[in-house]
């Protein structure tokens, strides 16, 4: 598998508003968590009248710092990447406050998969934007230019945004310097995913700003590493396929044999979006609908 070169160093005080560059500001909450790394980075654009990037969860000291750096401002635009707990649930509250409007896309009705098993810091199921924005949208303000990229694959509605004047993008969770995303079906998508990986990639942005962690310095070496590593998880798993490994089950504790057993269950739903997606390329075969206990070939063996 192709090693990527993760940065899990930055420095941060939860609260504080740093200055990032001559545009950006991003005030941390203190929601750390397996799946949050540090907190969520709620990123501010722009100076006098400005654009917030995913408010992050409703807690009294996080709010009360983002008001604080929010003092003398005019809020002109409240936007989301997804509808995640830890990005989406102030979003509503903060407008208000401002007089301003959020902007983001619904989520895609879906069921659950997998029981039990938690994938995500969990659904902000009330998130309904006050506009629903499209691919290329583009939002202004005094000095700066936000165009909206959306980028399903960690969610259906997953959105990016890009900041023309300084060439960077704020990646939301599509794309983190700390750890890989989370693609979980039925909402998450991996062919969806990998495209817009490229999609960035092609973009050519010089830093990427994801909602936790540092910012990706060198985005594309980084997202060569990020796209390699998911083709080598493929071949890993055609390879199950050859030997006679039919169950994910079984793949998992082939794959992830040195991974601890209790992150089996997560690790399955990473091998089920990969697997969708061979089997929408014609690559593996199922009988019905792919799921956790189908059974699967490969094609040229159906």
């Amino acid at each position: 598998m192709t090693a990527i070169p993760f940065k899990r160093d930055f420095a941060f005080e939860y609260g504080r508003c740093d200055t990032l560059s001559p545009l950006i500001r991003r005030v941390i909450a203190s929601n750390a968590g397996p799946f949050t790394f540090t907190g969520t980075g709620v990123y501010i654009v722009g100076r006098g009248t400005v654009a917030v990037i995913d408010p992050g969860p409703v807690l009294p000291e996080h709010e009360a710092a983002l008001d604080a750096a929010l003092q003398g401002e005019c809020v002109s635009h409240v936007l989301v990447t997804h509808h995640h707990m830890d990005h989406s649930p102030l979003a509503a509250r903060l407008a208000a406050k401002h007089g301003a409007k959020t902007y983001g896309r619904r989520p895609k009705p879906t069921e659950p998969s997998g029981g039990e098993v938690r994938m995500e810091a969990g659904d902000d199921l009330g998130f309904r934007p006050d506009v629903e924005i499209a691919d290329g949208d583009v939002f202004t303000g005094p000095g700066w230019t936000i165009e909206a990229l959306h980028t399903p694959g960690h969610t259906s509605n997953h959105v990016c945004y890009a900041l023309k004047e300084e060439n960077v993008l704020f990646s939301g969770d599509h794309v983190m310097a700390w750890s890989t995303s989370v693609v979980s079906p039925p909402d998450g998508h991996m062919g969806d995913y990998v495209r817009q990986l490229e999609r960035i990639r092609e973009r050519g942005f010089a830093r990427l700003w994801p909602t936790h962690g540092p910012a990706v310095e060198e985005p594309d070496t980084f997202l060569d590493a990020y796209i390699a590593h998911r083709r080598g998880r493929e071949r890993q798993i055609l390879a199950e396929l050859a030997k006679g490994n039919t169950k994910i089950r079984d793949m998992v504790a082939s794959i992830y044999a040195d991974v601890d057993k209790r992150l089996h269950p997560a690790a399955a739903h990473s091998v089920l979006a990969h697997i969708i997606h061979l089997v929408e390329r014609g690559e593996v075969t199922t009988s019905g609908t792919p799921g956790l206990e189908s059974e699967y070939r490969l094609a040229r063996a159906a």
